[in-house]
Formats: structure tokens, C-alpha cells, sequence
């Protein structure tokens, strides 16, 4: 059986304070209790490490080189738990993100550098994938998810919303004209998703209810694509507003049927895995984006 922590202190305690009462008053433990930790730990190594007598304790040989190693190994736990607590203050190492590309372009990276001020021990690695990854394959403390989750095996902690806009460049309205009802997109050429299929229902009310499925005329496997296509006046594009605040502030982009458009919003999620120990590292990045996107 191997020795345990508890057997150790109160080993060292004992010798400290002298006697097998001052380290149960020290430890807040029984005489009993301190005396058959002692006897344990001298069975487990088969040797006497304090000669007990009615007025006194002596270390024999064996037991003052041990108490030498035990002083270095309770060193080495404090030194150990002091650090954690101190990384707990200012939360330090590597923190592995993943996000989708226009999510880490609009949404994340513009925050790194208040990030980096706030955290600045915490190294960043930011991933990006247009499509959900297996974390521990990929080795990722967290990762944004936007839309509806699936996974059970991951822990979710929500971020917040963003709303679906239609929109299209004024060059591309001015050349093609501005639809007037949903069944004029028919006429127009519509930017899609190639996966999944859900990012083509189109928050559009009408007959068909509250989603619109197009037939798109081109189609990329990323948003930042379809933004970017829109921009240079390719076509008709269903984005969310956290890609294309400054397009709609600025007025690169306009959005089109507005008073048809359902208040449909993506629930933004960061998930890792459920047996995972959230460090501090992981847990201040998750309240710093969730403060930062709930403002």
C-alpha cells in the first residue's frame, strides 16, 4: 500500500510540535486518530520512525531521512497549490478556441486585444473550421457553436443571439431592383449555404409559414465567403447581424424585405466537454465573451 498525504503531515507534525498531542491539537484531529496514522505509515514501510517513550519522541535513523524526503514532498504539494492559486488570480497557459471563420473574424477577434490586456499570461490559439470538430481530437478548450446544438457529450454555456437578416449591396439593387415580396426572389440571384441545409431556410414569412427555402443560384461552405460575394454585388445573401454590423452601419449592404422578415435569432453557445474541470483560463475567456456579447 503506498503512503498517503494525510500519513505524511501528521508524520511531520509530530515532529515538529514534539508530540503526538500537539499535532492533533495542530491538526484538529484526535490523539487516536494521529496515532494510527503513524502506525500505518510504519507498516506500509516496515520500519520504526519514532521511538516512543512515556516522556519524549526520538527519530531513528531511518526516520530522519525520511522526514527529509517528506519535507520535500509536502514542499512540492504547497508549492504546487500556491502556483494553482495564483493562476487562479491571473489565469495563465495556452486556451485553444475554435470558431467558425466569420464568427472568429467579427465577432472574437476584434476583442483580442482587450483580451490580451485583461489576461495577458494566457496565450491564445484561435482555430477555425466552417463545420463542428471534435474537440478532443483537435485538442480545443472551447469552441463556438452558432445555431442548435446536437452533441450531449458537450456542456454548453450560451453566449447570446444574433438575428438573420436578408441582404444584397445597393450596386447589386440598383442593377437587379429591390424584390417587393418574397416571391420576387424567384427573380433574383440568391447566395446559399452548401451545408447544412438549414442555413437555406430563410427567415421569410408567407404562406409557407415563417422560413422560406431558396433554390440557391451559387453556393460556399462559409459565411465569409457569401458576405463577401454579397459586398461585390453577386447576389442576395441571408447573414447574421454579428457578420455584418459595420456592412449594415456603413451601408455596404442594405437589408431587403424587411417588414417580411421573421425575428429569427442563432443561439450562440460555447461548449467543452462535461468532465471537463473548467481552469481559470477557460473561465474567464467564457465571462469575458459572455459580458462583451451581452453588451
Amino acid at each position: 500500500m503506498k503512503t498517503t498525504i494525510e500519513e505524511l503531515v501528521a508524520f511531520r507534525t509530530v515532529v515538529d510540535t514534539g508530540s503526538i498531542t500537539a499535532a492533533s491539537e495542530q491538526l484538529s484531529q484526535t490523539v487516536s486518530g494521529i496515532s494510527r496514522a503513524l502506525s500505518r505509515l510504519e507498516q506500509k514501510l516496515d520500519t520504526t520512525l519514532l521511538r516512543r517513550t512515556t516522556r519524549r519522541l526520538e527519530l531513528t535513523e531511518e526516520g530522519a531521512a525520511f522526514l527529509q524526503r517528506t519535507r520535500a514532498i509536502l514542499d512540492a504539494i504547497d508549492d504546487a497549490e500556491e502556483h494553482m492559486a495564483a493562476r487562479r488570480e491571473q489565469p495563465a497557459g495556452r486556451l485553444r478556441v475554435n470558431a467558425a471563420s466569420p464568427f472568429m473574424l467579427h465577432a472574437i477577434v476584434p476583442l483580442v486585444p482587450e483580451f490580451r490586456r485583461l489576461y495577458p499570461q494566457i496565450s491564445l490559439e484561435l482555430d477555425t473550421d466552417d463545420l463542428p470538430i471534435d474537440l478532443l481530437e483537435r485538442r480545443t478548450d472551447v469552441a463556438i457553436r452558432i445555431g442548435p446544438l446536437r452533441d450531449s457529450t458537450l456542456h454548453a454555456r450560451p453566449l447570446g443571439t444574433h438575428r438573420l437578416r436578408v441582404l444584397a449591396s445597393p450596386a447589386y439593387l440598383e442593377a437587379h431592383g429591390k424584390p417587393r415580396k418574397v416571391a420576387d426572389l424567384a427573380e433574383h440571384a440568391l447566395l446559399g449555404f452548401t451545408q447544412p441545409e438549414s442555413l437555406n431556410r430563410w427567415p421569410l414569412r408567407g404562406v409557407h409559414g415563417d422560413e422560406w427555402n431558396i433554390a440557391p443560384t451559387l453556393v460556399a461552405s462559409s459565411g465569409e465567403t457569401l458576405r463577401q460575394l454579397a459586398l461585390a454585388g453577386v447576389g442576395i445573401v441571408c447573414l447574421s447581424d454579428f457578420m455584418t454590423g459595420t456592412d449594415r452601419a456603413n451601408g455596404a449592404l442594405v437589408q431587403v424585405l424587411a417588414k417580411e422578415t421573421a425575428d429569427v435569432r442563432q443561439p450562440v453557445n460555447a461548449v467543452y466537454y462535461r468532465n471537463t474541470q473548467l481552469s481559470a483560463r477557460i473561465t474567464s475567456f467564457l465571462d469575458f465573451l459572455s459580458q462583451r456579447m451581452g453588451s
